[in-house]
C-alpha cells in the first residue's frame, strides 16, 4: 500500500458537486492499494499514519501524533499512486490491485482507521472526485508499506 499524507487545516472531497467527506485539523490520506496487499498491510499502514508525530507541541516542535491532537482523517482512494511512468508518456497501472480487491481493502482500511480515530470520512471509491484542502505547513509525506519496518 502507498499513501500520501497531507497535514491539513481542513479538507473535503466532492462527487457531482456534493461533499461526500470532510475533515478539519488532521490528515488527508490519499490511499493506493497494490497487488499483494492484504488486511495486515492495511493495519500496518494505518497504525503508522495515526502514530506519526508530525503536529507541533506547545514548544513548536514537531512531536505530536494525530491521536494526541484529536485530529480527524479524510481517506480518498488513489490508484494512481501505483502509476508506472518508466516507458512512454502514458502511465501504466499494472501494479495496482484489481478494482474489487482494492475496494475491499480500502473499506477495510477505513473501518480499521475508525477504531483508532474518532472521525474518519471518505470519498467514494472509483468515482471522479474533486478534492479541496488547506495544507498545513505545507506538510506532505509519502509512505510505501514495502519500505516500512
Amino acid at each position: 500500500m502507498r499513501a500520501i499524507i497531507q497535514r491539513v487545516n481542513n479538507a473535503s472531497v466532492s462527487v457531482d458537486g456534493n461533499i461526500t467527506g470532510e475533515c478539519k485539523k488532521g490528515y488527508l490520506v490519499l490511499l493506493g492499494i497494490g497487488k499483494g496487499d492484504d488486511e495486515m498491510t492495511a493495519r500496518k499502514l494505518c497504525d503508522k499514519i495515526v502514530k506519526m508525530r508530525i503536529f507541533n507541541d506547545e514548544n513548536g516542535k514537531i512531536n505530536l501524533s494525530l491521536l494526541q491532537v484529536g485530529g480527524e482523517m479524510l481517506v480518498v482512494s488513489q490508484f494512481t499512486l501505483y502509476a508506472n511512468c518508466s516507458h512512454g508518456n502514458r502511465p501504466e497501472f499494472f501494479a495496482s490491485a484489481s478494482p474489487d480487491e482494492a475496494n475491499r481493502l480500502y473499506e477495510y482500511f477505513v473501518s480499521y482507521a475508525r477504531t483508532l480515530v474518532p472521525r474518519v470520512e471518505t470519498g467514494i471509491f472509483g468515482a471522479c472526485m474533486q478534492v479541496s484542502l488547506e495544507n498545513d505547513g505545507p506538510f506532505t509525506i509519502y509512505l510505501d508499506t514495502e519500505m516500512l519496518k
